[in-house]
């Protein structure tokens, strides 16, 4: 069962979430190309070769999502502008029907009482940048910044708050390391620079956001909690390394300005010279501080090159990403950001699960899920009572989508799409929340 929305302090946010490639429609209103529509176009990369140019069609559809999002009785929409719909070649022109577009959007959220949160960049790289590197150049950091004051210009005096990125560790690591999404390398000098970069594009679109009058700017990071697969000190050490570069280095650099000790050695080669200069552009003043967590990885010590250490599948219930369901983790993480994070808001920006959804009669039973988030709320109401200045809790996803090198295989919304005639179908979830929501 649900809490409901008098379980939690007054004030209390409740929201969901989406991101543009993954819903919107990239072929549509005169989008640029993405380092993630190549991506999709290389064999092997991505489930059937499928790609965002049609998703579920929110570009043309806007309005009947946001209605749901309204019926929900949810309180803010966690959104993310596309670079290449407003700026094509990523840098330069800007394309007025792209900003149109979220201009309409905005609007939108406001007349449904919905408050706008914007993330800039939610990991669709306009294939302009990604020719001259990417987040392994430096320059970046300023098209970055540029891009940052465009949709500050149109969009900032109506939003509610503003994330420059989402998950630094899918931009730099997942990306570059492990080569799982675009621009799918495999290089540790790739790795670090992109994993830097991308903290310094943040603390300069903070920097922009914030000389443009914007309010309540935040970051948003994700965390998954890893426990070492058996009690050796080997295997200790193997999770404390995974936990440094996976949940570590990120809100370190943000807030203490400075990175994982675990780290240095093996990515201090590889990192641009004068790094540690650009701390005062990366620890730019927040408002608050978003958290996205799914699950946790057992970790075992393994031969070979640095970080020797692999997975291991665990004991615990798994989502349909054989993700494995552990709500404690959600507390562990709360408390650990407020270490780093003192008295600002928290929010969990992101939480929710894939499951093999079907739609029968017109409706989805997703008691799996509705279980699913009962736990982690219950870990957010725990955070909370020990004091924990947790201010909102934003679930992932509105609407079944695009899951990156997935495809479409994975569903993680509260509403059903089909994506060959984009029908959608609230499923039980949704249904529930939009009761315990009721004010």
């Amino acid at each position: 069962m649900l809490p409901k929305r008098t379980d939690f302090p007054p004030g209390f946010l409740f929201g969901a979430a989406t991101s543009a490639y993954q819903i919107e429609g990239h072929r549509f209103g005169g989008a640029g190309q993405t380092h993630w529509d190549s991506f999709a176009a290389t064999p092997g990369n991505v489930v059937r070769a499928e790609n965002g140019a049609r998703a579920c069609d929110h570009y043309h559809r806007w309005r009947e999502d946001l209605n749901l999002m309204q019926a929900g009785n949810f309180d803010v929409y966690r959104f993310s502008t596309s670079w290449a719909r407003i700026m094509p070649e990523g840098r330069g022109a800007v394309n007025a029907e792209g900003l149109d577009f979220y201009d309409r959007l905005v609007d939108g959220m406001l007349e449904r009482g919905l408050k706008p949160a914007l993330t800039l960049y939610h990991w669709e790289l306009p294939s302009p940048l990604a020719d001259l590197g990417g987040w392994r150049n430096r320059d970046i950091a300023g098209w970055f910044g540029d891009f940052a004051q465009v949709v500050a210009r149109r969009l900032g005096d109506r939003l509610w708050s503003v994330a420059p990125i989402n998950e630094p560790w899918c931009v730099g690591w997942l990306s570059h390391f492990l080569g799982l999404h675009a621009p799918g390398l495999r290089d540790i000098r790739a790795t670090a620079r992109a994993m830097h970069h991308v903290l310094l594009a943040h603390g300069t679109a903070i920097g922009v956001l914030r000389g443009a009058g914007v309010k309540n700017l935040g970051a948003v990071c994700n965390f998954e909690y890893a426990a070492p697969a058996d009690a050796s000190p080997e295997a200790g050490e193997a999770a404390k390394l995974y936990d440094a570069y996976y949940n570590r280095f990120f809100i370190s650099g943000l807030f203490r300005g400075e990175y994982p000790g675990e780290l240095i050695e093996a990515f201090a080669p590889h990192l641009p010279t004068g790094w540690q200069d650009d701390f005062a552009t990366i620890c730019a003043p927040l408002d608050w501080f978003g958290l996205n967590y799914y699950t946790r990885k057992l970790i075992a010590p393994a031969p070979g090159a640095w970080p020797a250490h692999r997975e291991v599948e665990g004991a615990l219930p798994k989502t349909d990403m054989d993700w494995e369901i552990y709500p404690e983790g959600l507390h562990h993480f709360l408390k650990m950001a407020q270490s780093y994070t003192g008295e600002i808001p928290l929010y969990v920006t992101e939480n929710g699960m894939a499951a093999p959804d079907r739609l029968v009669d017109g409706k989805v039973r997703d008691d799996d899920r509705i279980a699913y988030l009962a736990a982690h709320l219950a870990e957010c109401r725990r955070a909370i009572a020990d004091g924990v200045p947790l201010s909102g809790y934003f679930a992932w996803s509105l609407l079944d989508n695009y899951e990156w090198s997935l495809g479409y295989d994975k569903r993680f919304g509260l509403v059903h799409v089909d994506f060959e005639s984009l029908q959608r179908s609230p499923k039980a979830s949704y249904h529930a929340l939009a009761a315990a929501l009721q004010r």
